[in-house]
């Protein structure tokens, strides 16, 4: 039986968990500028996404990733973090490469949780803690990308019994026909996916 969207979510229990939607990897000045150049109108319907949970009363939570200069507690261990080194885009904590982009924000009432390892804005790091002294059972997760951090997050969310809310237009993958298959053919198995216009017409 299909969950009812308006109770999955209710903005007591409900937050929306962005994604690396940070100047140095979806801005002008991108490290993965194919990324980047698609990412347009996801950051567009995630800042329409963002506002209307604050107004709903629903906190809005942005997970942002960095890297020191002198590479100390990142990971090497794959080819994504070989790439994200060797390019001339420093994701430098605390820059203006590792800050949530201006569309979404912040707003004071955000939380921004900055992470220095990994390939999850939740494994191993504040996020899960967050949510759960806030009181939060559903995430609505957005940003980038389906391809790797997205659906680590959406897996690792469900692992942690959290209901999970995915708005197709809310999250990116590229090339885009594969980050379309991975949220039919996976993150529809394991969460709700609608849009944001229908999450946003839930709280109004």
């Amino acid at each position: 039986m299909p969950l009812d969207l308006a109770d999955l979510v209710h903005p007591d229990r409900c937050a929306v968990v962005t994604s690396e939607i940070q100047s140095g990897v979806v801005g002008e000045g991108s490290a993965l500028p194919e990324l980047a150049a698609a990412a347009g109108p996801m950051v567009t319907a995630v800042a329409r996404l963002c506002a209307a949970a604050r107004a709903a009363g629903a906190p809005v939570v942005h997970c942002t990733a960095a890297r020191r200069a002198d590479g100390q507690g990142s990971n090497t261990n794959a080819r994504l973090f070989a790439g994200v080194r060797k390019s001339p885009v420093a994701l430098l904590p605390g820059s203006p490469e590792a800050s949530v982009v201006p569309a979404l924000g912040p707003e004071p009432t955000d939380l921004v949780l900055a992470r220095l390892h990994g390939l999850s804005p939740m494994a191993g790091t504040d996020l899960d803690p967050v949510l759960r002294n806030l009181g939060m059972t559903t995430v609505i997760v957005t940003g980038v990308s389906v391809n790797v951090a997205v659906t680590n997050l959406v897996m690792d969310a469900v692992n942690l019994g959290y209901q999970v809310v995915v708005p197709r237009d809310g999250v990116i993958g590229i090339p885009a026909a594969y980050g379309e298959a991975v949220i039919d053919g996976t993150l529809a198995l394991l969460a709700t996916v609608t849009t944001v216009d229908e999450v946003v017409t839930a709280w109004t």
